[in-house]
This record gives C-alpha cells, sequence and structure tokens, in this order.
C-alpha cells in the first residue's frame, strides 16, 4: 500500500477553549483544514505552537507543511510601526511559524502558506505587509468572495488555470515581495492574492493564497500541495 503524504498544519494556541465540563488552555485548528487536507488525498496532522529551534526537526517528518491563517504578523517582524488597526501580536506563534518556514525551505519540504501564512511567508523572505486594507472583510466574522486572476505560467496557474471565485477573510495584504517571490493571483483591485517561490532546476514547491481555501469546495490548490508532497520528504 503507498503511503499518502503526511501533512502538517500549524494550530492556534489559545488561553481558554470549552468543552464539556472544561475550559483549558488548548491548540486549535479549525476542521476545515485537515478536512480538506483529507479530501486532496493527504494525512493531516496539527502542529501545535513549540519552541523553534525544534522546527527543523519536527520539518524532517513531514511530506507537505501548510502555514495556516490567524492573527496579524507582529509589525515588528517586517520592521514597521503598528497601525492602530492591526491586532494584537502572536508572538510565539510568530516565531513558531518562521521557524516551520524555514526549515520547509531549507529542506525544500512542499510549503503551502493560507492567509496569514502567506504573509508569514513574505516577512519570512525579507517583504512587507500592508497593516490595513478596506474591502476583503466585509463583515466581521463572515467570510466573502471574490474573484482572483492567475498568471499564466505560475505554479498557481497549473493548479487553477482560470479566474476563480474564492472564499476570503483578510483585512492586510503583501506590499513589498520578499527575496525570490513572484505574484501569481491578483484581486480585480491589484490586491495579491497568491505568491509564489519559482520552482529551482532541483525541484521545489512553495505557494501562498490570500484566500481560505478551506472554507470552499475547491481541492485543486491543497491537491497540488499533495501531490508535490508524494515525491518529497520521508516517504520518498
Amino acid at each position: 500500500m503507498v503511503a499518502r503524504p503526511l501533512i502538517g498544519i500549524s494550530t492556534y494556541l489559545e488561553p481558554g477553549a470549552r468543552w464539556g465540563v472544561w475550559e483549558l488552555e488548548a491548540a486549535l485548528l479549525p476542521a476545515g483544514y485537515p478536512r480538506l487536507v483529507r479530501r486532496a488525498g493527504g494525512l493531516a496532522v496539527m502542529l501545535p505552537p513549540d519552541a523553534p529551534e525544534r522546527a527543523a526537526e519536527t520539518v524532517a517528518r513531514l511530506d507537505g507543511l501548510v502555514v495556516a491563517g490567524g492573527p496579524d504578523v507582529d509589525p515588528a517582524r517586517y520592521g514597521a510601526e503598528r497601525d492602530p488597526r492591526t491586532g494584537p501580536p502572536a508572538r510565539e506563534r510568530d516565531a513558531w511559524e518562521l521557524a516551520l518556514i524555514e526549515a520547509a525551505l531549507h529542506a525544500r519540504v512542499p510549503l503551502l502558506g493560507i492567509c496569514r501564512g502567506m504573509q508569514l511567508l513574505n516577512v519570512a523572505l525579507g517583504g512587507t505587509l500592508v497593516q490595513h486594507l478596506d474591502g476583503h472583510a466585509e463583515v466581521v466574522g463572515v467570510f466573502g468572495h471574490h474573484p482572483v486572476k492567475p498568471v499564466p505560467g505560475t505554479l498557481y496557474a497549473a493548479a487553477v488555470p482560470e479566474e476563480s471565485q474564492v472564499p476570503t477573510y483578510h483585512h492586510q495584504s503583501v506590499d513589498r515581495l520578499g527575496t525570490g517571490l513572484v505574484p501569481s493571483a491578483h484581486a480585480p483591485d491589484g490586491t495579491v492574492e497568491a505568491l509564489e517561490l519559482p520552482p529551482a532546476e532541483d525541484g521545489g514547491w512553495v505557494l501562498g493564497v490570500q484566500w481560505h481555501p478551506e472554507m470552499g469546495e475547491d481541492v485543486r490548490v491543497m491537491a497540488a500541495l499533495v501531490r508535490a508532497a508524494e515525491g518529497s520528504g520521508p516517504t520518498a
């Protein structure tokens, strides 16, 4: 039996979550993420925040990595003053996920950043963020939809070649691109909605999307990660 690729997904660490009679600190992940991994043909494993020095050992056990959505990246990470509309920092999560991204890039483990994950990928490679953007999160706590148009010849366009509607909820976006990154999809207002590292001659698969594929029915982006992971990591 061929082993399915093992896809690690970063998680939230919340100070208090309630289930049954309990209210305790918990590592949480919206169920849409592991469901999407399973629908795309992979095995999902949750990666709760840990010490950054353990990231390389963690990534070494994986065939692919997803950096999930979540809170705003601390502006100090990209040398900016905090905008009043930027959310409170999640410094431990920033440190852990930046270490995961660095480890995945070094080990050439396929990487997909989703929303915050895409922004953090950009920051990890020296890019910056727009701290507030109108029109991409219309109602608090409700996902909206808008079209994104792929850039021909990119990894994203290979997975989704046509313009498509995507589930979206974000108020920040990419400003200056990180080293080596190229845009691979745009919103109608010009916002970079996907970015990636062009594959090197010896392979590599690194993509970030600003929207939330786990909240929709289209599995193609995650399926592309799973296909890349089939030829990578410890099961290769």
